[in-house]
């Protein structure tokens, strides 16, 4: 079983900057993919960032140069930090985690079968 919490979501202006968290509680294991997905009301979803259990990690060309997903391995926390944020950025984060038995891709657009409850994100011009 897999529990995700989020968050760190909130309002911020453009150009601004939010950083997530997400606490993910779930038996230990070498080989995972987490990350980062978003959705925006009305819009389809789409991956944002991952990182795996190496700490490679994979961005959506969206997001490039201003978001950074990061990990600590030692309190089972996943976060984003955002920043120069645009208005297009407001949506709700979700959280989402795959466990492997073995080392596996881990790219952005991956369809995770956890997902959290999700933080909501909005950003004014």
């Amino acid at each position: 079983q897999v529990e995700l919490v989020e968050s760190g979501g909130g309002s911020v202006q453009s150009g601004g900057s939010l950083k997530l968290a997400c606490v993910i509680r779930t038996h230990a294991s070498r080989h995972y993919c987490t990350g980062w997905i978003r959705q925006a009301p009305g819009n389809r979803r789409e991956g944002v960032a991952t990182i795996d259990g190496n700490g490679e990690t994979s961005y959506a060309d969206s997001v490039k140069d201003r978001f950074t997903i990061s990990q600590d391995k030692a309190t089972n926390t996943l976060y984003l930090q955002m920043s120069g944020l645009r208005t297009e950025d407001s949506a709700n984060y979700y959280c989402a985690y795959e466990q492997f038995l073995a080392p596996l891709p881990c790219p952005h657009y991956y369809r995770f079968t956890y997902r959290g409850p999700g933080t909501e994100v909005t950003v004014s011009s």
